[in-house]
């Protein structure tokens, strides 16, 4: 008995010994680094490159504890940098005006441009491709569209255009170099396909939140007219917020209102707090907002029928019709071939109160921010002073926007008459030195009293922020 044991275990050593040869050595002698990158990161260098499945259905067979086969790259987060520069690249779109170039929304060095290419990869499952290809990848040199707007500002908004008639891509990364790049990281491709019906009608586009903004009352009341007006959908771009609009930001999102897209611009480039260079120094205007506005119109181009762009403090409100889409259905049919609306800003000072005190609800006083129900005075238009204007687009009618117009569109900009529409702007006034009785009355927001207020403390306590007696 004790013969067979040893002879047992003499075999089990003898069959692990030449398992780990077999494992160190050389029955597959390729370098499991070079293989691991290869199968993570398919590589090129100008021409399309295949990863054969022999050596896949190998490592399948024989080494499935030691590598895994991806599917699909590894794929960059919000914000990238480009490698071997200091630009940075956000997403990528298929443009299907552009005869399906690839656009990168990219962060661009206005001054540090150097020549760009573009590595287009196919990802598909190894298991089901017969030519017995993981990943085919092709390089060629990129096409540089820095938007003119960056307000005299190092860094600027730009468009990386990629073509490649050869293969129908599915990830793109931007580099310096033509040749095969270890550590690129790829952007996913999307809206690959042209789409005419939509998941929404009216989606809101707010540019980004710094400064651990907790404005957490008025963004409530905000939203809430927003959805009262016709919106199904609000995307906001979040660098730092307060713990408030933390608890509100993950309500909406969780109801389905609300999509949250992590902006970590601080990590990457010093964002100017403003829109003036000598005011607010820094790498790029106002924490990147124009970059955040174009991300936002091809995010959502086969998503939603209309985008406004506006900030948060900012209602684009219909005056002449029930909702917004109202609104569009009378100025679409009086414009067919525009997909640009420009809609006149106006002040409503926080520093002027209504004097019944008809919204000063205790409930509210615990919740950080403004109460816009108690801001009903707007400020007059100033001589020789063109009101500031937000947009309602289509967004399949344009290609590039800036703050307060759109540079880049197919088909005229309308301007809507201030009294079909205009922006309630709760916020500093502009013309601090007027008194309350040369302010114009304004109460449109008040005619939404009997479903708004109740939906605001809805909101509010499923976010945690209203007292448990107000309750």
């Amino acid at each position: 008995m004790k013969q067979r044991y040893l002879g047992l275990l003499a075999g089990v050593c003898t069959f692990t010994v030449s398992l780990l040869m077999w494992w160190h050595g050389g029955i597959i002698p390729w370098d499991q680094h070079r293989l691991s990158v290869l199968l993570d990161q398919p590589q090129t260098a100008g021409t399309i490159t295949h990863i054969p499945q022999l050596m896949v259905s190998a490592l399948k067979d024989h080494q499935t504890d030691r590598a895994t086969i991806h599917e699909e790259p590894e794929t960059a987060n919000t914000i990238t940098r480009i490698h071997g520069s200091k630009h940075l690249m956000v997403s990528a779109f298929k443009d299907h005006r552009r005869n399906g170039a690839i656009r990168v929304i990219s962060i661009i060095k206005r001054q540090d441009l150097q020549e760009l290419y573009c590595v287009l990869c196919v990802h598909n499952n190894a298991r089901t491709k017969g030519d017995g290809a993981l990943s085919q990848c092709v390089s060629s040199k990129a096409q540089v569209e820095i938007h003119r707007d960056h307000f005299g500002f190092p860094y600027g908004t730009s468009d990386v255009f990629c073509t490649s008639p050869s293969i129908k891509a599915t990830h793109v990364s931007i580099s310096t170099h033509s040749n095969a790049i270890e550590s690129l990281k790829y952007l996913p491709i999307h809206n690959k396909e042209m789409k005419e019906s939509f998941k929404y009608s009216f989606t809101v586009c707010i540019s980004n939140l710094f400064g651990e903004y907790n404005n957490a009352l008025q963004f409530v009341q905000t939203m809430e007219v927003y959805k009262l007006i016709g919106i199904q959908r609000v995307v906001i771009y979040n660098s730092s917020c307060g713990p408030d609009v933390e608890k509100v930001l993950k309500h909406y999102s969780k109801e389905g209102t609300l999509e949250v897209v992590p902006w970590p611009i601080d990590k990457f480039l010093k964002p100017s707090h403003g829109w003036q260079p000598a005011q607010s120094p820094g790498d790029l205007h106002y924490y990147g907002q124009l970059t955040t506005l174009n991300e936002c119109i091809y995010r959502y181009m086969y998503q939603s029928r209309y985008l406004l762009l506006n900030d948060i403090d900012e209602i684009i409100m219909p005056y002449k019709h029930k909702s917004l889409g109202d609104l569009m259905d009378t100025l679409q049919k009086q414009h067919p071939a525009s997909g640009v609306f420009n809609i006149e800003n106006h002040i409503f000072p926080k520093t002027q109160f209504d004097d019944s005190g008809r919204f000063s609800r205790p409930e509210w006083k615990s919740v950080p921010g403004l109460n816009i129900l108690e801001h009903i005075y707007r400020e007059p238009d100033r001589k020789n002073v063109m009101n500031p204007t937000k947009m309602i687009i289509d967004p399949r009618r344009v290609e590039q926007t800036s703050v307060h117009t759109m540079l880049k569109h197919f088909g005229p900009a309308i301007k809507v008459p201030f009294d079909v529409c205009h922006i309630i702007h709760v916020r500093v006034p502009l013309q601090g030195h007027l008194h309350k009785d040369q302010l114009y009355e304004d109460k449109k927001l008040w005619e939404f009293e009997e479903k708004l207020i109740p939906n605001i403390n809805h909101a509010l306590n499923e976010s945690g922020l209203l007292l448990k007696s107000a309750t």
